[in-house]
């Protein structure tokens, strides 16, 4: 497929270095707004298991503790986790705090459009037959799963189980039939409509316009 092997990277190249020229006057405000507040660390890197199964270090502004890890629920974050800093939620909830995978997706690690890159305790979560199939491409800035679980924070609330096993036995699953859908659908014009998606969203968080888009989605479990 010549867009999925050859026009996807070229436009990836050619569209991170224009959003990076770009949104230098937002990018650079943000930095020293980090430095100068919170614990004074401006990026935060960690170990994702991306294209192939391999891991690479994903680059995101600090939101949390330097510790977070380590503390509350690890690697799921709750509504209203105190580990999220004051500034950390304006970014987190804007999505700027994505924004340096810019520079991931210039180096190959990544696209725009993929499954988002886990964890390897996340990506476990994932049966074997999800995990053989859901890095055969480029792990991305947004994906289709990112629309649908833009507020998954608030699942977290009540879901009658231990946050880890609940996205193990609920979350997870859901996550790997929508990332499998965009496999095999993908194509120019479905990534510039989760493109358009994922702006729709972060202005109009309860919009159900990605259902309207893609009327063939996996159906949700009842939990969700």
């Amino acid at each position: 497929m010549i867009y999925k092997k050859y026009i996807k990277r070229a436009l990836d190249i050619i569209l991170a270095a224009i959003a990076i020229v770009f949104l230098s006057p937002l990018l650079i405000p943000v930095m020293l707004i980090l430095w100068a507040t919170g614990e004074h660390y401006i990026f935060y890197g960690q170990k994702r298991i991306g294209y192939k199964n391999r891991e690479f270090k994903i680059w995101k502004f600090a939101t949390m503790l330097k510790a977070s890890p380590s503390l509350g629920t690890g690697s799921i974050t709750l509504k209203n986790d105190p580990r999220v800093l004051p500034f950390g939620r304006f970014l987190r909830k804007t999505k700027i705090n994505e924004l340096p995978q810019l520079f991931n997706i210039l180096l190959g690690d990544m696209t725009f459009v993929g499954p988002r890159p886990l964890m390897k305790v996340d990506f476990e979560k994932y049966s074997d037959e999800i995990k053989a199939i859901i890095n055969n491409v480029r792990p991305g800035l947004t994906g289709i799963a990112s629309i649908v679980f833009r507020d998954e924070e608030h699942l977290f609330d009540n879901p009658g189980m231990e946050p880890h096993e609940f996205d193990r036995l609920v979350i997870a699953p859901y996550k790997g039939a929508l990332e499998l859908w965009y496999q095999q659908h993908l194509s120019a014009v479905i990534d510039f409509k989760i493109l358009f998606l994922t702006a729709w969203v972060v202005l109009f968080p309860q919009s159900r316009l990605v259902y309207r888009f893609f009327s063939d989605l996996p159906d949700k479990p009842a939990h969700l």
